[in-house]
């Protein structure tokens, strides 16, 4: 009986050894760094690293772009403000004639004679 004992526990040993022999060569496969998962882990690292430099570039760029907007709004409401008083000063003066001499403009249509060739 006990010669059974040692048999089934000798084979049940070396059954168990082959397990993990077996087991380590299929753990080192899945770990390579060329073929396994330590290849893709490797490629989204460095995927990574190109997403995140692009990111920073795309934010600096943003940056730039925005104060460059804010710059031009500044200059347009500036620009925009010089016109308004300038159309407002407009108003004050009085109509201009032809001979460069202010004159008043009645309400009603306006004819005027051109001396001037045939032509």
């Amino acid at each position: 009986m006990e010669m059974i004992a040692d048999i089934l526990l000798g084979a049940g040993a070396i059954g168990a050894g082959l397990y993990c022999f077996v087991l380590s060569r299929r753990l080192t496969r899945f770990t390579d760094l060329e073929n396994g998962v330590g290849a893709a882990v490797a490629v989204l690292s460095s995927q990574v690293a190109d997403l995140q430099s692009t990111l920073d570039s795309a934010r600096q760029v943003a940056a730039h772009s925005t104060d460059s907007l804010e710059d031009l709004t500044t200059r347009a409401e500036d620009a925009a403000k010089r016109l308004e008083l300038m159309v407002a000063s407009l108003h004050d003066l009085p109509p201009v004639s032809a001979k460069g001499s202010t004159a008043h403009v009645p309400n009603g249509p306006v004819f005027s004679r051109h001396s001037g060739g045939a032509g």
